[in-house]
């Protein structure tokens, strides 16, 4: 089975379990960074739409897919209204979506599964650090602060 399949499997299992990652997601990731927390004006709706897009670029970088890109260059871009985001933090809430998703998905999650997760967590994490450097280059004065 090629990644995609083995991502998309996992997904489907999670679905299946009726789980909801986001809720254990964002707690681990405020014990983690409490100092984040204030960052959210609603923590239902950030907490919806960034587990749904780490998820979905993970999954378009073992689909191949060209938008996955353009997206994170642009979420990277925005990030930058929330002050110098260190890349410890992307780090540790891709690693994290994983992680809660390898919970959620039970059984069905193998290792070989948890490998295909964790080399498209990887491909996401080189991008974000790729876009951080380009927009630095490209903007040096309206470019995000980077904070590693």
């Amino acid at each position: 089975m090629n990644d995609a399949a083995l991502m998309e499997a996992s997904l489907i299992a999670a679905a299946d379990a009726d789980a909801d990652i986001r809720l254990s997601l964002f707690e681990r990731f405020f014990a983690a960074f409490p100092e984040r927390r204030p960052s959210f004006i609603s923590v239902d709706a950030a907490s919806r739409r960034m587990t749904d897009e780490t998820l979905q670029m993970m999954f378009g970088l073992a689909q191949g897919e060209a938008w996955v890109w353009p997206l994170v260059a642009e979420l990277v871009f925005t990030h930058r209204s929330y002050g110098a985001l260190p890349i410890a933090e992307y780090d540790a809430f891709i690693d994290m979506t994983v992680e809660e998703l390898g919970a959620a998905a039970g059984a069905s999650w193998t290792a070989e599964t948890a490998a295909a997760w964790q080399r498209h967590a990887d491909a996401l994490k080189a991008m974000i650090r790729k876009a951080r450097a380009e927009w630095k280059s490209a903007m040096p004065a309206g470019a995000p602060q980077l904070a590693e």
